[in-house]
């Protein structure tokens, strides 16, 4: 019996109805179809004739390649709809997509070259009222691989920003960019207690009302501290899934980079001793970022996290977000589907352990003795300690859980994930260059000292050998030494 497939529904339908639908489409010109953040976004707006019509592909191509896998085709007779207002349909009047790109890029590069914000800002507006995040997603991309210097792509983030902002865009243009951005479905996400999206929002609310409130720069610094807590999750949870599952590196790339810079200012002013006019200027500027950093998130990285991600991968950032410490007063609500879903993994998990067999057994067999993996675990998770390991080819394998707060958090979506994804862009050179020292033989430790609110804290990062001295991997150890200091300074008494 032949399948029937009904042309006048949409393109994101059709996918969802038919495993074999986005390959037979790809198969005849239509490419975009392979990557998710297309088919989450104008493939829900748009149907197949719509398509063909933008692509100049003719429909007797499109109709002979699913009639020569088994279908049968309707709605191909009716007349054609008008098109729907998204970045596809603008295509027609601004070239391809490809090229739309290039004319991003450009932009880009006129900053680069020393031309002033406001000026490129004015072009921008005028010719691109229309652009979506994808696309602007897509230029940094492009831009990143050709080489371009971070610093430089950042300057994205910002003309875009200007866009939104600018006082020339009506209401009506701002909104159909937030639909094409996917804000609705990540508002609709954002309504659901509980859910991650409903408590990033709420903090960002909270944000906003502190940024709008009355009071001094100074007074406003001190308010608005916790956003740390706000840009770590971030840092953890949503940025490397992006990044490592839908290769999606333009946040993670830029947004962290901003995101740091903001935190590293905040930190500077908040120990200055001295509040001058240069320290005024400053603290206007940064708080001006923090509230245009709201408006990215809010229509560029939440919609993207929402049309990307999995209902299992919102459970387990639900989950990692339990670790963090609340942030500007927002106590975060419990996601009840997401709770019974993970209670029964749990319950699941646990019966798998007691079933766990080796091929010795129950028991795991070393060069000191034999263990059960129960009394593994228990062991490393009770050591004064936290406790990484990431493998030779730098993928997380192990976080112990010792029950304490942790210094550093390890969201458990890190596990089986590249070590580079879980650090901020600053960071990941110095995380490279230490790893590879420890591959190479030129070092087997570096420890680290440092204050963490208020401790003393060590973190030693190990190389691990075999006994013929081949690289395995590296561990990351985080002890808490208040307790060596307070002991040698009593002892000095």
């Amino acid at each position: 019996m032949a399948k029937c497939i009904d042309f006048n529904k949409t393109v994101y339908e059709l996918a969802g109805e038919y495993p074999e639908f986005t390959e037979v489409m790809a198969s005849v010109g239509f490419t975009e179809i392979t990557k998710k953040v297309m088919l989450n976004s104008v493939g829900k707006l748009m149907t197949v004739r719509q398509g063909a019509k933008i692509k100049k592909i003719p429909m007797e191509t499109v109709v002979a390649a699913f009639r020569e896998r088994g279908f049968e085709v309707t709605g191909i007779d009716e007349p054609q709809e008008s098109l729907p207002q998204t970045s596809q349909s603008t295509h027609a009047a601004h070239g391809s997509c490809d090229n739309r790109t290039e004319q991003i890029k450009a932009y880009l590069r006129r900053l680069s070259d020393g031309e002033s914000l406001e000026s490129v800002r004015a072009d921008f507006v005028r010719n691109f009222s229309d652009v979506s995040s994808e696309e602007i997603m897509q230029a940094e991309q492009g831009l990143l691989k050709d080489g371009m210097p971070l610093n430089e792509v950042k300057k994205m983030c910002d003309v875009h920003s200007a866009l939104f902002h600018n006082e020339s865009v009506h209401e009506e243009e701002r909104n159909v960019a937030m639909a094409k951005d996917n804000a609705d479905m990540a508002l609709k996400l954002a309504a659901i207690e509980g859910h991650p999206l409903h408590t990033f929002y709420r903090e960002n609310e909270r944000l906003k009302t502190l940024l709008d409130e009355e009071g001094s720069p100074n007074d406003k610094i001190r308010k608005v501290r916790d956003i740390r807590i706000h840009y770590a999750k971030k840092g953890d949870l949503l940025y490397p899934l992006l990044r490592v599952k839908y290769d999606i590196s333009g946040p993670s790339q830029v947004m962290w980079t901003v995101d740091d810079e903001i935190r590293d200012e905040l930190s500077k002013l908040s120990r200055a001793t001295e509040q001058d006019a240069t320290w005024t200027e400053r603290a206007e500027a940064v708080l001006r970022r923090v509230g245009e950093m709201i408006f990215k998130e809010n229509n560029i990285l939440y919609p993207l996290c929402a049309a990307n991600f999995t209902t299992e991968e919102w459970y387990g950032i639900y989950r990692d977000s339990k670790q963090y410490e609340t942030c500007l007063d927002i106590e975060p609500s419990t996601w009840k589907d997401a709770e019974d879903c993970l209670s029964d993994d749990i319950t699941a998990s646990e019966t798998y352990k007691d079933v766990v067999k080796t091929s010795d057994g129950d028991e795991i067999l070393l060069a000191g003795g034999h263990l059960t993996i129960a009394q593994l675990s228990a062991m490393l998770d009770t050591m004064p300690m936290e406790i990484t390991f990431v493998d030779a080819d730098n993928i997380n394998r192990f976080f112990n859980d010792n029950g304490h707060k942790k210094v550093f958090k390890r969201p458990q979506m890190a596990i089986d994930r590249e070590v580079f994804s879980c650090h901020p862009p600053k960071i990941e050179p110095m995380v490279r260059a230490i790893i590879e020292d420890f591959r190479s033989g030129r070092r087997d430790s570096v420890p680290v000292w440092m204050e963490e609110e208020g401790r003393t804290m060590l973190i030693t990062y190990m190389a691990v050998r075999d006994k013929q001295s081949r690289y395995l991997g590296t561990m990351e150890l985080v002890q808490d030494m208040t307790f060596a200091k307070e002991h040698f300074n009593f002892s000095k008494q």
